[in-house]
């Protein structure tokens, strides 16, 4: 049985960033950043705001997840976010 491999590259690390950024890498190499404030208006994110729900966020199958509850797609992370050099900002 032939592997099925996806079309898009996984998350591999995540770091949240004080500012509702993630900063992460892929499977390819690659390293994005990702803005998640536009995703909090809606209501499955509002509660990423309070209680410092935010920094929770993990890599799970190849994606960013919260809780078993609350993630993002890895397709969405990788088509949207913003091409990165370097090394990940530290959180003030």
């Amino acid at each position: 049985m032939t592997e099925i491999k996806p079309l898009l590259p996984r998350v591999t690390k995540v770091k949240a960033l004080d500012n509702f950024e993630l900063w992460l890498e892929f499977k390819d190499g690659s390293v994005k950043s990702f803005d998640v404030k536009p995703y909090l208006e809606f209501p499955a994110f509002q509660r990423l705001k309070l209680g410092g729900a935010f920094a929770k966020a993990h890599v799970s199958n190849g994606t960013v997840v919260w809780d078993d509850m609350l993630d993002l797609a890895p397709e969405t992370l990788y088509l949207k976010g913003v091409a990165q050099t370097g090394q990940a900002p530290t959180n003030n």
